[in-house]
């Protein structure tokens, strides 16, 4: 890990229940958060496995609060590289794990390794929920999502949603709730990451998006974590469904383009 990202711990954002953040540079004095989650309670669940460039830390992170041989549960929300980065690494030291995934996330993963045992997974779709012990989990489509595997999760025991790719913004280091970053980069941030994530954003029709929303609010998650924002709490949750609702027929956010990797490549002759 670069000397100039800072280092992360796993932080507590409910019961039983650690944010594991690591963090990628992005404009200088600001980073993009790549976060995970570790429900422990009577059968731990990691809920994603982070990025292959955080492999190490993210391991250590992890198995600091638990022990690999207690994980029962791994619950994959999508195959993208971000979200799968130590899930070998986990299945190989924790064997009484189960994975929870679906077809499709299972049929992807499968072009990169070896396919996951049918045995070791169980497949799990938007709406359906799985037992893990002292509380019942659900999955559901998250408001926003770029690719077609990806399912949120939701803990009925503490309330605590996540939200996956939904809601990403900047941070500005080892910095994961809301209200201790500047308002101006959490605004800016979260408009052009979300409008990247999902960019069929400019097709959708806002009814029926914002009654797809709704859904998804109406659980009345108490916290809210996801793999590229910041935990949200109280207001913050529905101003979060809000700023994405506003999203519906608006034109996409245009990303950096080749005026900024041509100011990148001047950066790096002059150094």
């Amino acid at each position: 890990m670069e000397a100039s990202v800072p280092t992360t711990s796993p932080v507590r954002i409910a019961p039983e229940t650690f944010l594991i953040p690591n963090l990628a540079p992005a404009e200088p004095g600001t980073f993009v958060q790549v976060n995970s989650l570790l429900i422990r309670g009577e059968e731990p669940i990691i809920v994603d496995t982070g990025a292959p460039v955080h492999r190490e830390h993210w391991l250590e992170q992890v198995y600091s609060l638990v022990d690999p041989e207690d994980v029962r549960w791994v619950f994959l929300s999508h195959d993208d590289g971000d979200h799968t980065g130590s899930l070998y690494d986990v299945l190989e030291a924790s064997p009484a794990a189960t994975l929870v995934t679906n077809f499709f996330a299972w049929e992807r993963l499968a072009l990169e390794r070896p396919a996951v045992a049918p045995d070791r997974m169980i497949w799990r779709g938007p709406n359906e929920s799985f037992d893990a012990g002292d509380r019942r989990l659900r999955l559901v489509v998250s408001p926003i999502f770029d690719g077609p595997t990806t399912r949120a999760l939701y803990d009925e025991r503490t309330g605590v949603m996540w939200a996956v790719d939904s809601f990403a913004a900047l941070t500005t280091g080892a910095v994961h709730e809301v209200e201790e970053v500047p308002k101006d980069l959490y605004e800016d941030s979260f408009q052009l990451f979300n409008s990247m994530i999902s960019p069929w954003h400019e097709w959708l029709d806002p009814v029926a998006y914002n009654r797809h929303v709704d859904t998804v609010e109406a659980l009345r998650p108490q916290v809210v974590a996801s793999a590229h924002g910041h935990v949200l709490r109280g207001g913050d949750i529905h101003d979060a469904f809000d700023r994405v609702r506003t999203l519906a027929g608006q034109p996409r956010i245009a990303p950096p383009g080749q005026s900024a990797l041509d100011e990148l490549l001047a950066t790096v002759i002059a150094a």
